[in-house]
């Protein structure tokens, strides 16, 4: 008998085997089995082709099918798939990928921890944060801010530095030491009676700081631009402030570049725009376009020195740190994104898409805000244009949302009230032109 490889087929056996991250059964009655990806389309078990607006989940930044990426899994599977990479062992990929990352990141970044993903990297800088202090002679310095809205992953440590409410509430309790200042929001964050929003937004961490205790404050983890959260843009005066109130209160500055890394919005990482060096960062997602699991942190070299000075080892691990096959993949990744230029792609094309979602959107009366930088861009829908009030969530605006979208033909990911669009950095020019109208036809069709 033939195998029924069907869209349903294979749905009906995913449903009684398989539970998938953010897992809701009722949401996942009508999903799509995808088999094949091209630059910026995905195709289901049934042939049917759909655009990818989120890069699937903010990562495969330089298009689906890279037989680059293939070829060097390939060529290092068939050397050396795998090795340990603790202390004592090593593996040259690891090692040219670490020492090239050296030569991209800001000036004071200049050694690295590999991870499998971004919650892992936020595990290994809330530890590493810890253990620095410790080393310094100020143990108490263990507590870490983020910020509302803010994505971190949902690792435990990953997840209590998360600030989004909905991914607490059935693993409560958190672990103490974390608390979350109101996100930089220019559409929402009530603008002060004198002096800028950024400033104000970012005198929420020195209050915080001096809340929680400078002496117990390790560090502050926030992303260049939110992204899972929304998409929020920060003002340009935001990171500044930002870095000056950590350094007055000697609290480490951990830049997020898990989605803004590489390119996504029209710099090589996100921090750049600001002209501002963070003391930690992570990145994930991009360095590998999507094909391999792989993340990191980027360490400022005086806290990498307490690592590698002390007498006794640093006592975190990871069986998959520094996986050989990952790493040859992110360099073959990074030869993509320098030789095509994927960043001045991400600038170029992401100027004139949000101008197109500008055109196209601003004068519904349900849009609120349309925002974004380089190719990454949010689209806010409001029940109220004047007071900025959201549908109630009885009405399941995000849900809808996406299931016009998807009857359209564009994939992406819908928080709540607003849609999240982050495309391939090699998506043409015609299909963002596609998914604004697709986009404008579904916001009509749902708010009416």
């Amino acid at each position: 008998m033939k195998q029924d490889f069907s869209n349903d087929a294979l749905l009906n056996l995913d449903q009684r085997h398989v539970i998938h991250p953010l897992h809701h059964t009722a949401g996942h009655q009508n999903a799509r089995v995808w088999v094949r990806g091209e630059n910026c389309h995905l195709y289901d078990a049934d042939g049917g082709r759909f655009i990818d607006g989120l890069s699937c989940l903010w990562n495969v930044s330089a298009g689906h099918g890279r037989a680059e990426l293939t070829a060097a899994a390939a060529k290092q599977m068939e050397q050396l798939a795998f090795c340990s990479n603790y202390a004592g062992g090593a593996n040259r990929p690891a090692i040219e990928l670490a020492a090239r990352l050296a030569n991209m990141t800001p000036p004071n970044i200049n050694h690295f921890y590999f991870t499998s993903g971004g919650g892992e990297a936020t595990d290994s800088n809330i530890k590493l944060a810890r253990y620095y202090w410790r080393a310094q002679g100020q143990p108490a310095k263990t507590k870490i801010i983020g910020r509302r809205w803010g994505y971190h992953g949902v690792t435990f440590g990953a997840m209590c530095a998360t600030g989004i409410a909905a991914y607490h509430k059935d693993f409560a309790p958190l672990i103490p030491g974390f608390s979350h200042i109101p996100s930089p929001d220019p559409y929402h964050y009530p603008r002060p009676a004198s002096g800028s929003q950024g400033v104000a937004a970012a005198n929420e961490l020195e209050q915080e700081i001096l809340r929680q205790g400078a002496d117990t404050v390790a560090a502050f983890i926030a992303e260049p631009v939110q992204g899972a959260g929304g998409v929020i843009v920060p003002p340009p005066d935001y990171f500044p402030r930002v870095r000056e109130i950590c350094d007055q209160y000697e609290v480490l500055f951990i830049a997020d570049e898990v989605i803004t890394g590489f390119g996504r919005t029209g710099k090589m990482f996100g921090v750049e725009h600001y002209d501002v060096q963070p003391d930690l960062m992570q990145f994930a997602k991009s360095i590998t376009s999507g094909a391999q699991p792989l993340g990191g942190i980027g360490i400022r070299d005086d806290i990498a020195a307490a690592v590698t000075d002390a007498a006794s080892p640093w006592m975190h691990a990871y069986t998959y740190s520094g996986h050989p096959t990952a790493c040859a993949v992110a360099l073959a990744a990074l030869d993509i994104i320098e030789q095509e230029n994927l960043p001045m792609q991400a600038a170029e094309k992401g100027a004139v898409f949000l101008a197109q979602l500008h055109s196209a959107l601003d004068d519904l009366p349900q849009v609120g805000n349309v925002r974004g930088l380089g190719m990454m861009c949010g689209v806010e829908i409001v029940a109220d244009k004047q007071t900025k009030e959201w549908f109630p969530p009885e009405y399941q605006l995000g849900a809808k949302l996406t299931a016009a979208l998807m009857k359209r033909g564009l994939y992406t990911r819908v928080r709540s009230e607003v849609i999240c669009l982050a495309p391939p950095l090699t998506t043409p020019p015609a299909v963002l032109t596609e998914i604004v109208d697709i986009i404008r036809a579904a916001v009509v069709e749902v708010t009416g």
